[in-house]
This record gives structure tokens, C-alpha cells and sequence, in this order.
């Protein structure tokens, strides 16, 4: 009966295979799939390989949420530093929210310098909006889990909102210039049209950019450890919890930090560059010192977030300390827009002006 189901081939030496014969594996040291598979391949099948193979992929167990460990701090100190965080994320929503509603209502501050301003001030709102709210209610509370779900979708809105800023900077210094060096032209060139364009440009360049980020990053399989050390789902503390090479995302980051970081960057040094030497020309010291001013409020703003972001997106990621990329993240996310409203408007006197015209308290500074 067994010789009518099982056929029976006479035996074929392979001379070659008897040096290797006493060089097999014991059998507790051969995995069970890999037997299951040379089982298979002795009925010269190679089909069946390929389905053990996939079913072997198949039964890999994916993550669907992460838990994010935030900052290493002495359990003592926690409530103290959950105090100043939250004290400082207030301080931004009311700062920004304020400059926002300044502009809207002050018709003196409907100028091109004063709408990006406004602009750079919503997108600091929603920048630490997207990432603080969560950090504080981890920081109070023992769950730190966010979904695979939650956690692509922070991603991907932290790096639209990150690259139009980053681009709205570069936008900022050509106001700037055309401020500085065409001052009898400059209403005509920075049209409200032109405005508008540019930071639908910057949008849609932060969009695009992020796309290929969050994808990119999100196509590799996470099936090993759920634990992002850093406080918020951000590109390269997520890359590392991946179950294959990310070699090829090291490369992807360089490159769209090189269009999103460095060009930028790079355009706004040049256009400083001929800002500064039109300033050396004007023959009034404090034309002059006005000039610097505003050059000086512009370039702190600026330094503040781009060299962080720039440090973090475009390093290597084997060469990534978790404790400094939290301390980058922290800088350019919430220190930036802290300051950005103090550095930018709230010392402007036609900011000052405009506060105490809406509320109708004391008299306009002279």
C-alpha cells in the first residue's frame, strides 16, 4: 500500500556532498521552518519553498501602538518640570494667539512683514499644539501608549507645519531685503497677491516633503519593540524601532533635509549678505540701527530653529543620541515658539500700539 502512494527512485551518489556530510547541524539546532522547508525542496517543489517562506512572514507580529518614554527625568522633579512645561505651553498659546488677533484687527499692521508674522504665529501655535498637550498627559499619567494609527498622523503633521516654517523663514528674509534695499518699492512688489502665493508655496512644499518623509518612514515593518525613547512620535527615534535596513531613509533624510533645511538656509544667508552691505551704505545711524534691529530679530528667530532641526534631520542615524535628540526637539519645537512672539512683536512698538488701541488701555508709546 505504501509503495503505491509513496514512488521509490534508486539511489544517486553525489560524491561531492560526503566532505559536507559531517559538517550538518544536530537536529535541536536547525530551526523547525528551515526542516520544513528542505522537507519540501526533496519533492522538487520549489512553489511550496515560497509559500513556507511567506507563511513564515506572515506569522511576524506587528506593532499597533507605541509607548513613548519621554524624558528621563528623577520621578521627584516630575511635577515640578510638568508645572513649567505646561506654564510655558500657556504662555505660548496666549502670546501667538495675541499677535494673531492684533494683526487681524489693526489695520496699521496690514503689511507684508506683519502677515508673515502672523503666519509664523499660527504655525507655532499648531506646531506645539501638536506635540505638548500630548507630552503633558503622559507626563501625568502612567499610560504612555499612542496608537500606529495616531502616531503616523502626528508624524506627518509635526513635519508639514515644520517645513512651511522652515520655508516661511526664507520668505521672511525677502521681505526684509525688499524692505531694506527697494524701501520706495516695496508695497508694489510685496502685492498681497505675491504674499499670498508664497505661503501657499511654502504649504504646499511642506506637504509634499512630509508625504515622503511619513511614507517612506512608515513603509518599513515595525514587529520588534513598541518603546520610542523621545517625547513625541518624530522620524529618527521611530526609525529605530524598525525590523529592517534603514539605510535607504538615511539617505532619503539627508537629501529632503538638504531641500527643506539647508536651501533655505542657505538663501537666507545670501539675502542677509546683500542686506547687510545696503545697511553699511545708509548714511543715518539710526536708519542704520533700525535696520540692524530688525536683521537681528529675524536671524535669532531663524538660528533658534533651523540649526536644531538641521543637527537632527541630517545626521546618521547610528550617530543619534536619544537624550540629544530629545533636547533639539525641545529646543525647536517649544523654545522657539516661546520666544518667537518676545523676539519678533511684543517688543515692536507698532505691536505695543496696537495692543493698547484694541484694549483701550493708557496711551499710545511714543
Amino acid at each position: 500500500m505504501t509503495g503505491l502512494l509513496t514512488p521509490s527512485y534508486p539511489p544517486v551518489h553525489n560524491p561531492d556532498l560526503d566532505f559536507f556530510s559531517g559538517l550538518l547541524l544536530p537536529p535541536f539546532l536547525v530551526h523547525p521552518s528551515a526542516v520544513l522547508v528542505e522537507k519540501k525542496g526533496a519533492d522538487s517543489s520549489s512553489g511550496c519553498t515560497r509559500e513556507v517562506e511567506h507563511n513564515a512572514k506572515s506569522n511576524l507580529t506587528y506593532v499597533t501602538e507605541f509607548i513613548l518614554l519621554g524624558f528621563s527625568f528623577n520621578p521627584r522633579l516630575m511635577p515640578l518640570l510638568f508645572s513649567a512645561f505646561l506654564m510655558t505651553y500657556l504662555l505660548i498659546i496666549l502670546g501667538n494667539s495675541l499677535i494673531t488677533i492684533l494683526i487681524c484687527l489693526d489695520s496699521h499692521l496690514h503689511t507684508p512683514m506683519y502677515f508673515f508674522i502672523g503666519v509664523l504665529s499660527m504655525l507655532d501655535l499648531s506646531y506645539t499644539t501638536t506635540t505638548v498637550p500630548q507630552m503633558l498627559a503622559h507626563m501625568a499619567s502612567q499610560k504612555k501608549a499612542i496608537s500606529f494609527a495616531s502616531c503616523v498622523a502626528q508624524m506627518y503633521i509635526f513635519l508639514v507645519l515644520g517645513v512651511t516654517e522652515s520655508w516661511l523663514f526664507a520668505i521672511m528674509s525677502i521681505d526684509r531685503y525688499v524692505a531694506i534695499c527697494h524701501p520706495l518699492r516695496y508695497k508694489v512688489i510685496m502685492s498681497p497677491w505675491l504674499c499670498g502665493v508664497m505661503v501657499i508655496f511654502c504649504g504646499l512644499w511642506g506637504v509634499i516633503s512630509a508625504l515622503v518623509y511619513t511614507v517612506f518612514a512608515m513603509r518599513l515593518p515595525y514587529c520588534g519593540p513598541n518603546k520610542i525613547n523621545h517625547f513625541f512620535c518624530e522620524v529618527p527615534a521611530v526609525l529605530k524601532l524598525a525590523c529592517a535596513d534603514t539605510s535607504v531613509n538615511d539617505r532619503i533624510d539627508f537629501i529632503l533635509g538638504f531641500s527643506v533645511i539647508l536651501i533655505p538656509l542657505s538663501l537666507i544667508l545670501v539675502i542677509y549678505a546683500n542686506i547687510f552691505i545696503a545697511i553699511l551704505r545708509i548714511r543715518s545711524g539710526q536708519g542704520r540701527l533700525k535696520a540692524f534691529s530688525t536683521c537681528a530679530s529675524h536671524i535669532t528667530v531663524v538660528t533658534m530653529f533651523c540649526v536644531p532641526a538641521m543637527v537632527m534631520y541630517m545626521k546618521p542615524g547610528s550617530e543619534a543620541s536619544p537624550e540629544e535628540d530629545k533636547k533639539l526637539a525641545l529646543f525647536y519645537n517649544v523654545i522657539s515658539a516661546f520666544f518667537n512672539p518676545i523676539i519678533y512683536s511684543l517688543r515692536n512698538k507698532d505691536v505695543k500700539r496696537a495692543f493698547l488701541k484694541v484694549t483701550g488701555w493708557g496711551r499710545d508709546p511714543e
